[in-house]
């Protein structure tokens, strides 16, 4: 279990819940949208477990903070010990919000399909696309691309993916953008050699030597452009948990997305996260305030994004 801040495609989560502690065995690698960064995996090694039990993970996610849990990622040998689908149990039972990271088929629960989604992170094989497809009719789930340039964010990769998705019953197809520092990158190198041996060298050249970060962001902004194009969202909704008020989870995901199309500014985008993280841990319905006129008097976090979030709160009523 870990508690802290962080943002996984542009979503707000308030804690990680981990069944699976460990990186060995197949796949070789993966990609870790939390980090941002690849994940090389031994072919053996040491890997701990957490509880079946759904009653231990719901009373250690009962601390604060407040706010959506990320489950993950699944491991294969789910269906022998269900730690995943026990802890997406026992985050659920808590009223949170959930995500559910690299989820297998197994690990999906019995609950109403608003409280979480399933985030598949990687590149659409057919490994990926299969559990993809097997989960889509029991929860809203989607595929966050990891955005390599001279890899996965060429055009023709990107058009594939965004049809493959499609094709599998996603809901969303969005884009992870790495860090370009050099140890992401020579994990990057590593990765392709695994995925396509031989091709290596050439990726080494683009990755080292070219333009890292302009070349990722253009990928980023054609894969929307498909996305949206195929009838597809560019990032994943925000699930409602059983104790959050309507109203108010839905200004949240309205106010991530506002964050995410003005992080150029980054002191407006950091004070929006901020009124995000307020209304999942405020607990008070806003509706009726919203609705008396009163919203002004309880907002705590000043005058220049007040509107904003107003406007999100009276939206998310109608």
């Amino acid at each position: 279990m870990r508690f802290g801040e962080t943002d996984v495609a542009g979503r707000r989560i308030a804690a990680r819940a981990i069944p699976w502690e460990g990186e060995a065995g197949p796949p070789r690698f993966r990609f870790d949208p939390v980090s941002r960064a690849v994940v090389l995996r031994p072919e053996e090694g040491a890997v701990s477990v957490g509880p079946s039990d759904p009653e231990q993970w719901r009373r250690a996610l009962r601390r604060p903070p407040a706010g959506p849990v990320l489950v993950g990622p699944g491991a294969p040998a789910e269906e022998l010990r269900e730690a995943s689908r026990a802890a997406a149990r026992g985050a659920l039972d808590t009223g949170r919000a959930v995500y559910l990271l690299d989820p297998e088929p197994s690990d999906l629960p019995d609950a109403p399909p608003e409280g979480f989604v399933a985030i598949h992170c990687g590149i659409p094989d057919e490994s990926l696309v299969a559990r993809l497809r097997a989960g889509a009719g029991r929860a809203t789930a989607g595929l966050l691309l990891p955005i390599l340039p001279g890899w996965t964010g060429e055009p023709a990769f990107l058009d594939h993916a965004t049809a493959a998705a499609a094709l599998a019953g996603a809901r969303f197809v969005a884009g992870l953008l790495l860090s370009g520092d050099g140890e992401s990158r020579r994990r990057a190198v590593a990765a392709r050699a695994i995925a396509e041996p031989g091709s290596e060298e050439r990726f080494f050249d683009r990755a080292h030597h070219g333009d890292w970060e302009g070349e990722s962001r253009a990928a980023l902004e054609r894969l929307e452009e498909l996305a949206l194009g195929r009838g597809l969202a560019t990032r994943p909704p925000r699930p409602r948990g059983a104790s959050e008020p309507r109203v108010n989870a839905a200004a949240s995901e309205a106010l991530e997305d506002l964050a995410e199309r003005e992080s150029g500014d980054e002191h407006r985008a950091t004070m929006l996260r901020a009124a995000v993280r307020w209304l999942d841990e405020l607990g008070r319905d806003l509706g009726p305030v919203v609705a008396e006129g009163n919203f002004r008097k309880v907002f705590p976090l000043g005058a220049d994004i007040a509107p904003e979030v107003e406007r999100a709160l009276v939206a998310a009523r109608r």
